[in-house]
Parts: structure tokens; C-alpha cells; sequence
């Protein structure tokens, strides 16, 4: 099992946003913090394109990819796989509550069948030496109870799960989108704080609705672990904080200034040029870098408008920093 520290604080798996660049990017901001995949399905990982949808490099550690699926089977195979390709953690997705999700009978809608998942997640455990585990919502529609979710995490932790990352809303399967689902459903954190006090020998970690140093501060004197989402998205370089205040030792290394941050991505974007990826690919994971600070909209437009240009090079990011210096 992964310990509590290596869990401590994490980057939520967003999807159209955790890419390998996107990782590779939030790890020169932050050293320490765990740093999630895009969900991946198990059918994709089996058929598709191995390379473009598992590679990663090595500085991304610690690194966790997250499975889709309900096939034990499957789910088996592709967390064999992954594993055999160096990730930490492989993490079973039972929160998603989109259509397409919940139309392939996965995601959040996996809540209602918690035997289903004990068996998936049994078979994952079976496959790999490295920790399952699952990230949940604290209920699903009408399903809306502490104990419904006690008795879901009851049966799944039986079949091998030890850590469980529990997204502090109810999914709502019909009528709201993705998005309304992060937002809608109100928070209820004191449910995982109270899976907590109950379950002690699990790692519980909450997620959702988490922007602020005091808010992580808050958590954590309830659970093992705080997951971030959109937050690390559009203000990235709070990681820095939140590595120095809460993950770093007190011989660690300081973390890099965003100058620093720009000119090492202007090196790895020179370096995936190389294998064909566009600039672009890169830069649209960096335009929160200077959130809040002066000549942030200047560095976004510049990046926006010059970085999608078929000749635009890894050398536009040194560029960049000019334009904000000057804003």
C-alpha cells in the first residue's frame, strides 16, 4: 500500500487536462505532489495505442494512472500492463458521472453494484504489486446516505482496496452535465470525515471544492489526504505552496520561481518537438503560470495567439517571458 505521506496531497485525473505534458509541467512546480492520469480505459489500454496513451517520463514520479471499466477481466489486464510500464498506483474510476461513462457502465454509476467493483478491484490487486486504489463520489442520485456509502466502501476495502479518494459530492446521473457535477451537488465533507473516524485503518482522502492553503490545513486534521482539481488547473504555481507548506522536508530544495518553471519547459518542449509534438501541446497547460500576478494577460495572449502557429518553437517560451517581464 502506498504510504499516508506519499498520499498527502495529489493532483486530481482531469480529463483533457492530465496529459503527460500537463504533469510533466506541474512537477517542475512542485517535487513532492502525487500526480494523476487522464482516465484511461481498460479497452483502450488493451487495444490502443500503448505508447501515446501510457508513456510518461520518468520525472513525473509519483505517478498514478487511473482505469475505466467494469470488466475484472480487462481491468486486470490493463493494470498488469500500466504497472509493467512504472506507474505508483493504479486507481479505479467509480466517480465520473458523464454519459459516455455511465453509457459503457462505469464511472460513478459503479457505486450502485459495490460486489462489481469489489471484484474489480480483486482482480487489479490479484495483477499488480503496486497499491489499488478507488476514487468515489460520496453518492450516487438517489443513493444519498452515509451508510450506503460505508456499506460500498465496507464491501470494496474486503476485496483489497486500502485507499480510497472520495470526491465530497453526490453524482447526479441525469440532468446535470460533467461540469454541474463538480459544482451543483452540495459539498459534504464531514461524510468523508466521518468514513474516517470509522475506518482508521484506510487512507481517506477528500477531494473537491479544496482552493486554499487553510482549506488544505482543515482537511487534513480529518483525513490522510487532500486531492486537488481545478485549482491546480487554472492556478498551478499554488503548488509551490502547497509543496513548501505541507509535503516538504525541512532540508528540501526550494522550489523553482515561474522563470525557472519556463525555461525548464522550454527545454523538455524542445525536446518533444523532436517526436512531433506541436508546441502548443505544451504551452496550453502553462497559461495559469503567472494567475494572479502582473502581465498574467499579457503572457496568455502572447502564448494563445503565438504558440499554435505552425512554426512557432520551443525558443517563443524564453520569448514569453519578456512579454510578461514587460507587461
Amino acid at each position: 500500500m502506498a504510504t499516508v505521506a506519499a498520499m498527502r496531497v495529489s493532483v486530481a485525473p482531469m480529463m483533457d487536462v492530465t496529459d503527460r505534458h500537463c504533469r510533466y509541467f506541474l512537477r517542475q512546480i512542485s517535487p513532492r505532489v502525487r500526480l494523476y492520469t487522464e482516465m484511461i480505459t481498460a479497452q483502450a489500454v488493451l487495444r490502443g495505442d500503448q505508447e501515446r496513451l501510457l508513456g510518461f517520463d520518468p520525472a513525473e514520479h509519483p505517478v498514478a494512472i487511473q482505469l475505466g471499466g467494469h470488466d475484472p477481466v480487462q481491468l486486470a489486464a490493463a493494470a498488469r500492463i500500466a504497472a509493467d510500464r512504472g506507474y505508483d498506483e493504479i486507481n479505479l474510476n467509480v466517480g465520473c458521472p458523464s454519459d459516455r461513462v455511465r453509457d459503457g457502465r462505469f464511472g460513478a454509476c459503479l457505486m450502485r453494484d459495490a460486489d462489481l467493483v469489489a471484484r474489480c478491484v480483486g482482480a487489479m490487486a490479484g495483477a499488480v504489486t503496486v497499491p489499488v486504489t478507488v476514487k468515489t463520489r460520496i453518492g450516487v442520485d438517489e443513493h444519498d446516505s452515509y451508510e450506503f456509502l460505508a456499506a460500498f466502501v465496507e464491501r470494496v476495502a474486503r476485496a483489497g482496496c486500502g485507499t480510497f479518494i472520495v470526491h465530497a459530492r453526490k453524482a447526479i446521473l441525469q440532468g446535470l452535465s460533467p461540469r454541474e457535477n463538480r459544482e451543483v451537488p452540495p459539498l459534504d465533507p464531514q461524510r468523508v470525515h466521518r468514513l474516517k473516524r470509522e475506518f482508521p485503518a484506510l487512507t481517506v482522502i477528500t477531494n473537491g471544492g479544496i482552493r486554499s492553503i487553510e482549506g488544505i490545513a482543515a482537511q487534513l486534521a480529518a483525513v490522510d489526504g487532500v486531492m486537488l482539481g481545478r485549482k491546480a488547473a487554472e492556478d498551478p504555481f499554488f503548488l509551490a505552496e502547497v509543496d513548501a507548506r505541507f509535503l516538504a522536508g525541512p532540508d528540501a530544495t526550494p522550489v523553482a520561481d515561474r522563470a525557472d518553471v519556463v525555461r525548464r519547459m522550454c527545454e523538455y518542449a524542445a525536446r518533444q518537438a523532436r517526436h512531433g509534438v506541436r508546441l502548443h501541446q505544451v504551452t496550453r497547460h502553462m497559461l495559469g503560470l503567472y494567475h494572479g500576478q502582473r502581465g498574467a494577460r499579457a503572457w496568455r495572449r502572447f502564448l494563445s495567439e503565438r504558440a499554435g502557429s505552425p512554426d512557432a518553437t520551443a525558443r517563443l517560451l524564453l520569448a514569453s517571458l519578456e512579454v510578461q517581464r514587460a507587461a
